[in-house]
């Protein structure tokens, strides 16, 4: 009795037969999922925070959206970032700064000084206390600030040998005047100091108050005396002066003054008796011709000398010719002077560059074209290639490192085991298939 045949397979279907049992296998040798990570997944900390997108601007229901009027920026690569612009970047921003730096000191030294120009160069060595140039005192090619004061507050040497009050290495202030008040704009001002202020009298004679208190007539130490000649100076008068006038021992110098006070050349007016220190005979010595002016009135006097820069007048003098009384250490003073200020420039420009001044965009942008230069052009072997490896370390870089050097003892401590079930939410299942009968092909000769 001969057996039912059984159909041949198609094709089609013996294929579906073989990716079934491949498929079973797979899932087999498929390896669980690794576990999720609890919380919030740790931001890798990079050097620039990413741009927040922009903020669409708000619309009412009744307004029409017009796209043709409204223009979108321009989208940006993946890679490309954008780098702001500076004001340092302009060609004008160092003349600009340098400008704004004068103007912020000439309105200073006006504010401070009250005149306008608020300085004056010192153009002659009547007031250097030797040949030599000395710091603190007032030698050729200083400049010196003109203030303003009150002529009440002005204080004669005279004065100033009994209150102990001294400037310059003198008692005394120091005066900037013009001679005879000829204050023309071609005119130059004296730079001298006070000596003693005479009052006149419409009567006829000179009242000189300030000298009360001091040691006189023929007293050893006698700062003054006074007397009518052909007789000896040995009065202490200080009121209706008509005579002589004699002042001993003034100044570093330890000069004698003797001032005849009937000589026209006073200008028959109250004024200052004035000086150089250098100098051993007064601006009005009381001749039929004065020396360089007549008493200088409060009205002539541009201001008293409160503060110096020392030898930088130098260079207009060098520049007008007349830089022969300049003493030769203020050349050199002021050499070392600028090269230090150039050297303190450059120290502070680099520290705040070192100091993260500027944006660190700008920075790996500069970082980024020097290492393509470097490709560019490598450097030689042996002579300079350990200069190309050379980079500046910043904190990002450290945080950077430690962040791998956590990674990399997390990978240490995992254990080689399958990786526990995630406990957020259910895990995902694995179904396995039941294996399915063999199936044998019986051929039509079979019973």
């Amino acid at each position: 009795m001969s057996r039912p045949s059984r159909a041949p397979l198609d094709e089609e279907e013996a294929e579906d037969d073989d990716e079934e049992e491949t498929d079973d296998l797979d899932d087999d040798d498929e390896e669980p999922e690794p576990p999720r990570r609890h919380g919030r997944p740790r931001p890798r900390r990079g050097r620039h925070k990413p741009a927040p997108r922009p903020v669409r601007r708000w619309r009412g229901p009744n307004d029409e959206e017009d796209d043709e009027e409204t223009e979108e920026a321009p989208a940006r690569a993946p890679g490309q970032r954008t780098v702001y612009w500076r004001a340092r970047d302009s060609l004008w921003f160092e003349p600009l700064v340098a400008l704004a730096i004068i103007v912020v000191l000439l309105v200073s030294l006006f504010a401070y000084t009250q005149n306008w120009p608020p300085i004056y160069v010192v153009e002659s060595d009547s007031m250097q206390h030797g040949p030599s140039d000395q710091l603190g005192l007032i030698n050729t090619g200083d400049l010196v600030l003109a203030q303003k004061v009150s002529t009440s507050s002005i204080v004669p040497y005279v004065t100033g040998l009994q209150t102990g009050y001294s400037t310059y290495g003198e008692y005394g202030d120091v005066l900037l005047y013009f001679a005879n008040g000829q204050s023309s704009s071609g005119s130059t001002p004296i730079i001298h100091r006070a000596i003693l202020f005479l009052e006149w009298n419409p009567l006829g004679y000179y009242n000189a108050t300030d000298l009360t208190g001091l040691p006189c007539g023929t007293a050893p130490n006698a700062v003054y005396a006074t007397g009518i000649p052909p007789g000896p100076l040995e009065s202490c008068n200080t009121t209706r002066l008509t005579g002589e006038l004699a002042l001993y021992h003034v100044g570093w110098n330890s000069t004698n003054i003797y001032l005849n006070l009937g000589a026209p050349a006073l200008g028959r007016h109250s004024g200052f008796l004035t000086m150089g220190d250098k100098n051993r005979i007064p601006d009005q010595n009381g001749s039929a011709v004065p020396a360089i002016s007549e008493l200088v009135e409060p009205g002539w006097v541009i201001g008293v000398a409160r503060g110096m820069i020392p030898w930088f007048g130098s260079l207009k003098l060098l520049l007008e010719g007349s830089a022969g009384e300049v003493p030769p250490q203020s050349w050199e003073f002021m050499g070392l002077t600028l090269i230090g200020a150039i050297l303190v420039a450059f120290g502070v420009h680099w520290a705040l560059r070192t100091e993260g001044i500027e944006t660190p965009l700008r920075r790996e942008e500069e970082e980024e074209a020097t290492q393509a230069a470097a490709a560019a052009s490598p450097p030689e072997e042996g002579r300079h290639g350990w200069l190309s490896r050379l980079h500046r370390r910043r904190p990002d870089d450290e945080d950077e490192e430690e962040d791998d050097e956590e990674r990399t003892r997390a990978k240490r401590r995992r254990p080689r085991t399958s990786p526990a079930p995630s406990h957020r939410g259910r895990p995902a299942p694995h179904v396995k298939r039941a294996e399915k009968p063999s199936k044998k092909r019986h051929s039509d000769d079979e019973l």
